[in-house]
């Protein structure tokens, strides 16, 4: 017997042209029967997409940090929305909320770094990149670049290491990864050679990110409790410096001394989880979940004389479309029921979504699929891209089709495929909410616009954020959704889906 969605999927087929879901042209066609829009769709409208989006995304909720009051207070404000919607609570308690806690773990304010004369302090002068207990007391020598030739009669034995950043690396918005990921990996090499402590110093294009990056290595690392990234550890430190130093880190016979202590501390965070009961009475039980998160980095650093980091497309847009989505829902219920969730803490490593995973407040096996919003407001207005596209990351051929049909029948945006793909930089897939839920096997996509210059910056504001784009592609999101929540038949698991990682 051949299963209703590859019945659906053959007659696609049949009418595309041609179907190729690994290339951003491949979109299924849909029939005439399926592509009118219900009465729903009328419910998402731009008007009030951008009115959200201004007092969600504005300076009025500084920037909703996780941990912080004005998190709590940002969801505060979603949940009232809801409720006025018309929406039920369906978080713990017969309320909206699921808190939770977030663990913190920073170096001291105690903690001291001096290399010569100079007196340091982290998150002003350098930065140390992970927060772990260090004592160190030795000679300071700078091998250049750190090239074969420059360490070919060095003896880096017992000594700190000042190395001057190099290479180029991949593309703007790709080079943070790369930067990172080579401080790292470098660092650990020169400790396995016997270095006890490695000091970078920023080139030009490292410049850049030192003074953008870095506000993050300030507030240390957070997990869920009991998480990896609670762990208290003992190792060399990883210290950056700014290009600046480079005039005073060659000075010979200098003395690094490094002693850093860490604390960790406990916070909240908050799930926000609502819902519209579906129609029919066996169906009804099973829910389409509508995923996205409402935090971003809060106050920080000015950059330009602005110390808000509003995130109004990371992830405002992703929160106002899924109201959006909710007064669709409410408008016309489906036959199974929608479930929405704004997780808290994405940024601070998918807490929120890992927490409702493993504690969700519907049955786990309930969740026939989760489409998730991960900044929907930049770049070109018809572009747009689905992570869970393709193998290994699709874990539903079902799921994507309907996504695909939906866009060729409706908001017909060109699709990326490159940001989807495993050897992609950026590792795009890994970094948004609808992960969890894939790691347990439940069929998952997000829809994204893709990273842009204003990406984690003062500079993510709402009046940079194209509301046109995410009304098109919340109704996208709400159309893939009503077709699956209205299926006879769930969408099916992939067999054999296997993460890269």
């Amino acid at each position: 017997m051949i299963h209703l969605y590859s019945q659906r999927t053959l007659l696609l087929a049949a009418l595309s042209a041609c179907i190729n879901l690994a290339s951003p042209s491949g979109i299924h066609a849909q029939s005439k029967a399926r592509s009118a829009s219900p009465a729903g769709a009328a419910a998402i409208r731009e008007a009030d997409i951008k009115r959200d989006l201004f007092a969600l995304g504005g300076d009025h909720f500084r920037g909703r940090e996780a941990g912080s009051l004005d998190e709590l207070k940002a969801s505060v404000w979603i949940a009232e929305q809801l409720r006025a919607m018309g929406l039920q609570p369906a978080g713990d308690d017969g309320t909206f909320f699921q808190f939770f806690h977030i663990q913190r773990t920073r170096i001291t304010e105690t903690s001291r770094l001096a290399i010569g004369s100079r007196q340091l302090t982290h998150g002003q002068d350098a930065f140390l990149l992970a927060p772990a207990i260090a004592s160190v007391d030795a000679p300071l020598v700078f091998v250049g670049t750190g090239s074969p030739g420059e360490m070919a009669n060095v003896d880096i034995k017992g000594k700190a290491v000042a190395i001057l950043f190099s290479g180029t690396g991949p593309a703007e918005l790709s080079y943070r990864r790369f930067l990172f990921g080579t401080m790292t990996r470098r660092a650990a090499e020169l400790v396995k050679a016997g270095a006890v402590a490695v000091v970078w110093v920023s080139n030009e294009q490292a410049q850049s990110y030192f003074e953008r990056w870095t506000t993050g290595l300030e507030r240390g690392r957070y997990d869920l409790p009991g998480g990896p990234n609670t762990r208290i550890f003992t190792q060399a430190p990883t210290v950056w410096l700014p290009a600046s130093a480079i005039d005073w880190i060659k000075q010979p016979n200098q003395q690094f001394t490094n002693v850093v202590n860490v604390e960790s501390f406990s916070y909240p965070s908050v799930n926000i989880v609502a819902k519209v009961a579906g129609t029919d009475p066996t169906l009804a039980k099973e829910h389409i979940l509508f995923s996205t998160h409402q935090d971003h980095d809060g106050v920080r650093r000015a950059v330009a004389g602005d110390s808000i980091w509003n995130g109004a497309d990371d992830n405002a847009s992703g929160c106002v479309a899924t109201m959006a989505i909710a007064r669709a829902f409410v408008k016309q219920p489906a036959k199974r029921s929608a479930l929405f969730v704004f997780h808290g803490a994405e940024e601070r490593g998918l807490l929120g979504s890992r927490y409702y995973v493993d504690k969700p407040t519907v049955p786990r096996g309930s969740i026939v699929a989760v489409l998730n919003a991960e900044m929907i407001g930049r770049n070109a207005p018809d572009s747009a891209c689905i992570l869970g596209q393709q193998p290994p990351h699709r874990n539903s051929t079902d799921l994507v089709s309907a996504a695909l049909a939906a866009n060729q029948a409706n908001t017909r945006f060109k699709l990326d495929t490159l940001w989807d793909k495993p050897e992609h930089p950026e590792g795009w897939y890994f970094r948004s909410d609808h992960l969890p839920y894939a790691r347990v096997n439940i069929p998952a996509i997000a829809f994204t616009s893709l990273l842009h210059p204003d990406y984690h910056t003062p500079k993510d504001e709402p009046e940079r954020i194209d509301t046109g784009k995410v009304t098109n592609i919340a109704r996208w999101m709400y159309l893939t959704g009503w077709d699956i929540a209205n299926h006879p038949t769930r969408v099916r698991l992939d067999p054999n889906f296997k993460l890269e990682r």
